[in-house]
């Protein structure tokens, strides 16, 4: 009987255990993906700590995964052997509405799956997921090159493609993390008059290094104030996880402009009136489908927008994890399987 290794998580707030197990078979509908890399997210910590209802235990967390299609169920026709591809946060829908395609996640729950979730994910050498997750992923490409966008990439592409921001307008990136770091990318690609925002001086050379036209230290400067003397944001991407921070930096908004905010902080305070006189708005934004992945790899690379990885192997994931959650990763972690 072939086996696999796996990396599982027994119960929730479980420690990492890498195991033995059977190589799946893909059940009707479904694709068998010969794992090569998977990103660690921090949206991993759902699995890990049990904070998503209805996991069900052992279970396999990853879901910024790139490999090699190894089989297909039956009736799965635009697979085949041999493809690269990759499996993102959308693990797949009932088809039933539009939801998932047009970024009501959560609306749903009951009928979307999440990769790493719902089922077993990409912290493993093969993981099987349904037909409709999957995207092609380009040859020019490598699997650690490819991961982190699967999740990351992803949800700052997406995120500005479906802003109201048009070339040349003025766009802040707030922090420059794992998720910022792309954002800045992206949005000078995208002919965004690009701003980074990050606590100290130290971090201006390595936004202007991504692309960023301008940099705001938020440590030393007020950030609404200098991004008012650009004439206003018409779009704020949030990437960072402390809401003091997004409100400092709402007040920069240009009027019509928009707070999109991706990182997951706890809570978060921006005054009314600063809303009602400027027709400003806070919107959030998670990833994406399996489409809006294909379309973030094919962009980047076009643009040659790259994560910068730190890379581990499967049996290094409790080290990686713990770099990853620490906040000290420069700037995703990315586990390779050796496949």
């Amino acid at each position: 009987m072939p086996t696999m290794r796996a990396v599982q998580i027994p119960r929730p707030n479980g420690p990492f255990e890498i195991v033995e197990r059977k190589i799946p078979e893909p059940s009707p509908g479904t694709v068998r993906i010969k794992v090569q890399a998977c990103g660690i997210c921090h949206s991993d910590s759902i699995t890990k700590e049990g904070l998503f209802p209805g996991i069900q235990y052992p279970r396999v967390p990853g879901h910024e995964v790139v490999g090699i299609v190894d089989a297909v169920g039956q009736g799965v026709a635009r697979w085949k052997a041999g493809q690269r591809v990759g499996v993102g946060w959308h693990g797949g829908h009932c088809g039933y509405c539009d939801s998932c395609s047009r970024g009501y996640f959560f609306a749903c729950q009951t009928s979307t799956l999440v990769s790493g979730i719902s089922f077993d994910g990409g912290y493993a050498d093969y993981m099987v997921a349904p037909d409709e997750a999957i995207a092609l992923v380009p040859e020019e490409l490598s699997a650690v090159e490819a991961a982190p966008l699967m999740c990351a990439g992803v949800t700052t592409f997406n995120c500005l493609r479906n802003s109201e921001a048009r070339p040349g307008d003025v766009v802040a990136v707030l922090g420059l993390g794992g998720l910022g770091h792309l954002g800045v990318q992206f949005a000078a690609k995208m002919g965004f008059r690009t701003i980074g925002i990050a606590r100290g001086k130290d971090k201006e050379p390595l936004a202007r290094e991504l692309g960023a036209h301008h940099y705001i230290d938020s440590r030393s400067q007020d950030p609404a104030a200098e991004l008012l003397k650009f004439g206003g944001a018409k779009v704020i991407l949030a990437t960072v996880t402390n809401g003091e921070a997004m409100s400092a930096a709402s007040g920069g908004l240009a009027a019509n402009g928009t707070l999109m905010v991706i990182g997951a902080a706890p809570s978060l305070e921006v005054s009314p009136i600063l809303l009602i006189t400027g027709s400003r708005s806070v919107k959030g934004w998670y990833s994406g489908v399996a489409i809006d992945s294909q379309d973030t790899l094919s962009f980047s690379v076009l643009s040659g927008v790259r994560a910068m990885n730190e890379v581990y192997p499967i049996e290094q994931v409790v080290e990686a994890y713990e770099r990853m959650l620490s906040g000290k990763a420069r700037f995703r972690v990315v586990l390779t399987t050796g496949n």
